[in-house]
């Protein structure tokens, strides 16, 4: 099998065993990098140096017996609007487009300490502002199974990098279903965990009651692994929450008897696309074969989830990015008189057109006036739409649903209807308000080849179930990959497989 075609979790135990070398999968990932990028744009930066370096002493760790875990020596993606040390983090901004960090977001470092190999920053809607990666400065990404669509957004350079195998598993930001419904897009798998699982500390905000950090991959058993690997208590982070269990993995069974899965009828109304539906109906119709019991019920309040959610999150975003004033770091105009002017034309230049609406959103439902009648009246809908989910998990151990209405729009559609996009994300916006973790596994293609996904939802801290249902579900298919247009050339193949033959060695 080559390498590429590996899941991560496959690569890591082949690394263990000696059969593949950590710098011959990194510069194997790297190859693929160089033959797609210049279609598929996943990354804003690329690596690759530091990459082969990072290699490098990682093999030598995993040979002094000083890393042994799942993922030691797996090439890696991060999105970028996490900190790297010494590497540019630009949050697909103009803004912020020569900004590198001094330290490394915790998630990232846990990542490394365990020996992730990281390849580089993938492309992302512009701070994370988007549903499609179309926003983003740096151009936009394109989706591998078909490059005049788009992958989703905002983690779509992860999704598509993932997908394309640019990379063995990535992480994404989680705001209002930018891992979720890209990786429905990509026909990838996405988990995002309960708020305070992973730590936010080096996440460039955009919505901090909202984000949280999540993994991409190939499958389940990767997502869960990966998911293991960076969750912890952080005391840098305010949010980070003391949980009692970490172990993922031990939920991957195929053993699903008697659990109890709810389908909300509120998300098959108008406005589904009817191959999404059957999909996931279907999907659906293959839990219940394996003993679980499967029903309809009524979740209510969904119609309030998509005004609510960017009330608050326009708002949050209004006062997390007031601090990028070409003041201490980031872009500055190069011509302005006065501080004022400074700050109007620092930002006017440096900010896209989404960030700017959604900024100027937020400062509306803050104002004096306004407070009362949007702000705080979407505070109070996140906390209904908190106690319908309450009232479903008494009776359910898992939501099942369509990641997004439909499969993914061509290039330029969204944008031109901003309106039109942000009601895409009707299926998962919910979820972040009411701090749940959520899960989106494969479950068919349309009539366009275009990948269908498959929304699990849980209680909090309840990852183990969504993992375990996911986990039974994917059993029942195998992984499809996109027919890519461009592939790794003959000459690259050969030279991958002369080190191979020759032991891999760094």
């Amino acid at each position: 099998m080559k390498i590429l075609e590996l899941t991560a979790l496959e690569l890591g135990r082949k690394i263990k065993k000696r059969e593949i070398g950590v710098a011959e999968a990194t510069k194997a990932a790297l190859a693929q990098i160089r033959a797609l990028e210049p279609e598929l744009n996943c990354y804003v930066t690329v690596g690759e140096e530091q990459a082969l370096i990072q290699a490098e002493q990682v093999q030598r760790k995993i040979d002094k017996g000083e890393l042994a875990g799942p993922l030691a020596g797996v090439p890696a993606a991060i999105k970028d609007n996490m900190c790297l040390e010494g590497m540019a983090t630009t949050c697909s901004s103009k803004i912020l487009e020569n900004f590198v960090p001094s330290y490394t977001a915790e998630a990232v470092k846990r990542m490394m300490d365990q020996g992730a190999v990281i390849l580089g920053k993938t492309n992302m809607d512009e701070f994370a502002m988007g549903s499609t990666t179309e926003t983003s400065a740096f151009g936009e990404t394109k989706n591998p199974w078909n490059p005049a669509h788009v992958p989703g957004g905002s983690s779509g350079g992860s999704c598509a990098a993932v997908a394309a195998r640019e990379c063995f598993y990535a992480l994404g930001s989680d705001t209002g279903g930018s891992i979720r419904q890209p990786s429905s897009f990509c026909g990838v798998t996405g988990i995002k965990p309960t708020y305070g699982t992973v730590s936010r500390y080096g996440l460039v905000a955009y919505g901090s009651s909202l984000d949280q950090i999540g993994p991409v991959g190939k499958n389940v058993k990767d997502c869960a692994a990966v998911l293991e690997m960076i969750s912890s208590y952080d005391k840098k982070d305010s949010t980070s929450i003391q949980r009692e269990d970490w172990d993922f993995t031990s939920a991957l069974t195929e053993d699903i008897k008697g659990m109890r899965i709810g389908i909300p009828k509120d998300y098959f109304g108008p406005g589904l696309d009817s191959q999404v539906r059957d999909a996931v109906l279907m999907a659906a119709k293959v839990l219940e074969e394996k003993g679980a019991l499967v029903e309809e019920f009524d979740l209510s309040l969904v119609e309030y989830a998509i005004p609510a959610y960017y009330v608050i999150a326009s708002a949050e975003a209004s006062s997390n990015l007031s601090r990028f004033d070409g003041i201490k770091y980031g872009y500055r105009a190069k011509e302005y008189e006065g501080l004022h002017s400074m700050y109007k034309k620092s930002r006017s230049e440096g900010f896209g057109p989404e960030v700017k609406r959604r900024i100027m959103l937020g400062s509306f439902v803050l104002s004096s006036g306004y407070y009362d009648a949007y702000y705080l009246k979407a505070l109070k809908t996140k906390a209904l739409i908190k106690k319908a989910f309450d009232r479903a998990f008494e009776k359910y151990d898992v939501i099942l649903g369509p990641a997004a209405p439909s499969t993914a729009p061509r290039l330029g559609e969204s944008l031109n209807d901003p309106l039109k996009m942000y009601l895409g994300d009707i299926y998962t916006v919910s979820v972040n308000l009411a701090g749940l973790p959520g899960m989106t596994v494969p479950c068919g293609k349309d009539k366009k080849g275009l990948p269908i996904g498959l929304q699990l939802i849980g209680n909090c801290f309840q990852e183990k179930k969504l993992i375990r249902v996911g986990y039974a579900y994917e059993q029942s298919r195998s992984y499809e990959e996109p027919e890519l247009a461009v592939r790794v050339s003959e000459s690259q193949k050969e030279e991958h497989e002369g080190e191979r033959s020759a032991g891999g060695e760094v």
